[in-house]
């Protein structure tokens, strides 16, 4: 277990380091900036990269909402989720303290700018409102974790899980980030409102809440679909010989 929870540490660590830097220290570089386009691929990229680096060891989940989320699709025991959940938020905090470190190195650096959090309202880099924000969070995590349990099913092809799911981040990113710069995750949303403070920890709620629930529900969704599949030979597009 103690390696199971380095790995999640590490992985959780290597996403908000990766993502939640590359939106920081790059997105709005003069003239060569990312932008939203790049922060996405970033999110994603970290967690393919950490999927086939970690995921052998813990699973790969760097998230409690998809923790929470396997939990509910049977896929994960429930005395395995509070050490997680733990690993995780920690490394969120370490990842965004690196980040931090590392920021702080340029004279006209300010958490003011938001570090990368997650808001909604005034705090939504699109103004949305929080009834945008909540659906976003939820529906997105939602199918965030329908695809992570419908890759890693035993039925599903060998080998692709970690690519597939990197994608569905991008996408999810692509989506969301004008909308509440995209957290579908507690453990990224913590990390950089501890440093950024006030308003970002009075938001924080909802990126716990919105989240959570979403993998819950896409938890029981995806039991419910693949009831009675599993003594089922799997769907290949090809007749039986």
């Amino acid at each position: 277990m103690f390696k199971k929870l380095c790995a999640e540490f590490l992985g959780t660590a290597w996403l908000v380091l990766g993502g939640c830097g590359s939106a920081v220290l790059a997105a709005g570089f003069p003239e060569l900036g990312i932008g939203f386009v790049g922060v996405s691929l970033a999110f994603g990229l970290t967690v393919l990269t950490a999927a086939y680096a970690l995921g052998p060891i813990s699973g790969g989940h760097f998230n409690p909402a998809v923790s929470l989320g396997l939990w509910a699709g049977g896929r994960f025991p429930a005395s395995g989720l509070p050490g997680y959940i733990v690993a995780q938020v920690l490394g969120g905090i370490t990842g965004a303290a690196v980040l931090f470190v590392v920021a702080s190195g340029q004279a006209e650096f300010s958490t003011a700018g938001g570090f990368a959090s997650n808001g909604y309202a005034e705090h939504s880099p699109g103004g949305y409102t929080l009834m945008a924000a909540l659906v976003a969070e939820f529906v997105l995590t939602f199918m965030f974790l329908i695809v992570i349990l419908g890759v890693t099913h035993q039925r599903a092809p060998v080998g692709f899980a970690g690519l597939a799911i990197g994608m569905a981040l991008v996408l999810i990113h692509l989506i969301s980030i004008p909308v509440t710069n995209t957290s579908v995750n507690p453990a990224r949303s913590t990390g950089p409102a501890l440093f950024v403070g006030g308003w970002a920890i009075q938001q924080l709620w909802l990126f716990w809440l919105a989240p959570i629930a979403g993998a819950i529900a896409a938890g029981a969704a995806n039991r419910a679909l693949f009831e009675h599949l599993d003594d089922k030979p799997p769907v290949t597009g090809r007749p039986a010989p």
